[in-house]
């Protein structure tokens, strides 16, 4: 009987472990995704997320990411799998990963699950999202809670200290940020634009146009912005279009470009936010300072 009672034992603590090793995540589709146990072979197809698993520890757990994640540097080195427009779903599923994260927008997703892998589609866009998006991906990579809830804090926290040091005249300003030189802007809807408000800092582009719009180039003319920010793929370009080059920004020199690793790191909603507000307040106060930014 002993012997009979002592293997219930064993097996209802195995199902207790199992069970308690199970989570399930809700991703942007309002769809819930149950993960039985932590994700050991994961393909990222968004930087984004690719960053927030990296930021979260669990950087050794990527098997693939899109070909734009490059950060960290061990991310450079993995197999490249496509984009979130032309993802190979071919070498996704040869990776044999036990989950993929992907955008709301990445094609293919549907094919992956018809195939049998676990996918979970998330997208930050703004400030809220990527909070979502960062308490999601920890969750699925069945970390503690207060363990993801600390590493957001440590972002806020120095998102709030970079805020800190920027000059007063910055703050009486209005700003155009260009993301891609199509030209799609990032209005106030957007974590760039949330972003903004919380230091203080206008934008000529409105909640009402959605988060990242594509803006017909009179309506930077008609706004007059006070500053502009915007990638290195923007700067031929820019002083082309008509009526740029008596744009008050242009005129009085205060235009901030970005290289391309910079562009990267302040046009992500995931756990560099924190640096990307180091980028622009560095820009505003060299520009607030008078100096010349970037011409």
């Amino acid at each position: 009987m002993a012997k009979r009672w002592a293997t219930v034992w064993a097996c209802w603590a195995m199902w207790c472990s199992s069970a308690a090793m199970a989570v399930t995540v809700t991703d942007d589709r309002g769809q819930a995704v149950q993960l039985t146990q932590a994700p050991q072979r994961i393909v990222s197809l968004l930087p984004s997320l690719t960053e927030t698993v990296c930021a979260l520890g669990a950087c050794q757990r990527l098997v693939g990411v899109d070909r734009y994640s490059n950060w960290p540097d061990p991310v450079k080195r993995l197999p490249s799998v496509g984009g979130g427009l032309d993802p190979s779903l071919e070498r996704i599923v040869s990776l044999k990963p036990d989950l993929v994260f992907a955008a709301g927008s990445t094609r293919g997703a549907e094919r992956l699950e018809a195939l049998g892998l676990k996918v979970l589609r998330l997208e930050p866009r703004n400030h809220a999202d990527a909070q979502r998006v960062f308490a999601a991906v920890g969750l699925a990579l069945h970390l503690p809670p207060a363990q993801t809830d600390r590493a957001w804090q440590r972002i806020q926290d120095e998102m709030n200290s970079a805020i800190e040091t920027l000059h007063p005249v910055a703050r009486s300003w209005r700003v155009y940020v260009e993301v891609s030189p199509t030209p799609y802007g990032a209005s106030e809807s957007s974590f760039i634009g949330e972003t903004l408000q919380r230091m203080g800092v206008g934008n000529i582009l409105p909640a009402a146009l959605g988060p990242f719009p594509q803006i017909n180039p009179e309506l930077v003319v008609q706004a007059q912005p006070d500053v502009i920010l915007a990638g290195d793929s923007s700067r031929a370009q820019l002083l082309q279009r008509p009526g740029w080059s008596r744009l008050k920004a242009i005129t009085h020199q205060r235009l901030c470009v970005f290289k391309p690793e910079e562009s990267d790191v302040w046009v992500r909603a995931g756990p560099r936010m924190a640096e990307g507000v180091r980028l622009m307040v560095a820009c505003l106060n060299r520009a607030a300072q008078g100096a010349q930014v970037r011409p």
